[in-house]
């Protein structure tokens, strides 16, 4: 990764994962695809190689990602799917051309058409929001429990109570808040 841009936070669900580009939406904002090449690397790290992107394409990827956070924020709280982000992610997933390839470890890869087609990465990812939000995979989609975050993540936990889209960084920042909230009341409880 380059040392100028913050790091990715990856994830184990695809669509969600893109909508992480963008975190602490509620807060300082922090855009981790801010130029076209960092959409090629986040794209790398996810499977889906591209060579290269244009500021276009660089929109379509942002439009895409917002469309699947009100999508999926909207199927959080159980409500009415907004009708625009809706087409985006149904626009981005025809225009794609991307197959799934079986590798000889048995694993699922994506291929695209071809190594410059950003959009058919971007349908990869709409396919993947699309299978979320119909219910097609165990889990449940729930909003971080962060005021600041509050991003959409898709929760596969045995009990499916999970709370932050990352135990690691929002997890651990609230629960050090909550720690050093309680030191002050009681700060004989640090002796």
């Amino acid at each position: 990764m380059r040392a100028e841009f913050p790091d990715f936070r990856l994830g184990k669900v695809l669509a969600t994962s893109f909508t992480g580009t963008l975190s602490e939406r509620h807060g300082d904002a922090v855009e981790r695809i801010p130029t076209p090449q960092r959409l090629v690397d986040w794209l790398v790290v996810n499977g889906l190689a591209v060579d290269s992107c244009t500021a276009a394409q660089l929109d379509l990827a942002r439009a895409l990602r917002e469309s699947i956070h009100a999508v999926a924020t909207a199927a959080a709280i159980q409500d009415a799917l907004p009708a625009s982000a809706v087409q985006v992610i149904n626009d981005c997933s025809a225009q794609g051309r991307a197959a799934a390839v079986l590798t000889p470890e048995g694993q699922r890869r994506w291929q695209l058409s071809s190594t410059s087609c950003v959009e058919d990465a971007l349908g990869v990812i709409a396919a993947d929001a699309i299978s979320i939000v119909a219910g097609e995979r165990d889990g449940k989609l729930a909003l971080c429990a962060s005021p600041t975050c509050q991003a959409a993540f898709f929760d596969t936990s045995q009990s499916r109570t999970r709370k932050w889209c990352d135990m690691n960084t929002c997890g651990n920042r609230q629960k050090k808040a909550r720690f050093n909230a309680n030191q002050r009341k009681n700060p004989r409880a640090a002796e």
